[in-house]
């Protein structure tokens, strides 16, 4: 395939490519060179695209963050739902929806990968807790659901113990420990009149936990 004929068909294989050797093999285990050689591709057109195997990374997750955002302004759009109710359903869809798999099959530790836990960090404060969760909390101050006068803070708080303390990716946790993380959270969510891992949830990260500590021993 010529590098220039087609250069969205290229990326698009280059992206295809990594992503299910990301999945298979992790992406520390995963170099460029794998991606040159299950693409028949030539390293020059490789480094036409992408400048190193992390700008691929990112741009793979870039395309998974992609498919999130789309479900979340579907949430945040809905009329039947309270502002409590659309903060559950967001934790509940973001956690079990196949694309939440995928990214637990690729990404690394983070805690392992600093650059990757900024990258975190920075999608929280810039996006998804102004844009996503704090017209919720908004929403649910308004209809009596959820009970805080600051819900910018909260919205950022949610999301950075979700996202980085809870996250079975943060580092290597026994199920003993996602349980009590997730009681934790419920804790201090009830302070502001709701709870939002139920059951189901907290089965699922122990679940990725487990997955993910299994993966690690292999």
């Amino acid at each position: 395939m010529s590098r220039n004929k087609y250069p969205e068909e290229t990326v698009k294989l280059i992206l295809d490519t990594a992503a299910k050797l990301f999945a298979e093999k992790g992406y520390d285990e995963t170099s460029l060179q794998d991606i040159i050689d299950r693409t028949n591709l030539s390293k020059g057109a490789i480094y036409h695209h992408f400048s190193s195997k992390e700008e691929i990374f990112l741009r793979v997750c870039d395309r998974v963050g992609q498919e999130s955002e789309r479900v979340l302004r579907k949430i945040v759009s809905r009329e039947d739902l309270s502002g409590v109710e659309k903060l559950k359903e967001i934790f509940r869809v973001s956690l079990l929806c196949p694309s939440q798999k995928r990214i637990m099959d690729i990404v690394p530790y983070l805690l392992d990968n600093p650059k990757f836990l900024s990258i975190e960090i920075q999608s929280v404060f810039n996006e998804v807790a102004p844009l996503y969760i704090k017209p919720i909390l908004e929403q649910g101050i308004k209809d009596g659901s959820i009970k805080t006068e600051h819900p910018n803070e909260l919205a950022e708080a949610l999301l950075i113990l979700a996202n980085v303390w809870l996250h079975p990716l943060i580092k290597p946790t026994t199920p003993e420990e996602v349980k009590a993380r997730c009681a934790v959270y419920n804790e201090i969510t009830s302070g502001y009149g709701f709870e939002i891992l139920d059951e189901e949830l907290i089965d699922t990260l122990v679940e990725y936990s487990k997955s993910i500590n299994k993966k690690e021993k292999e």
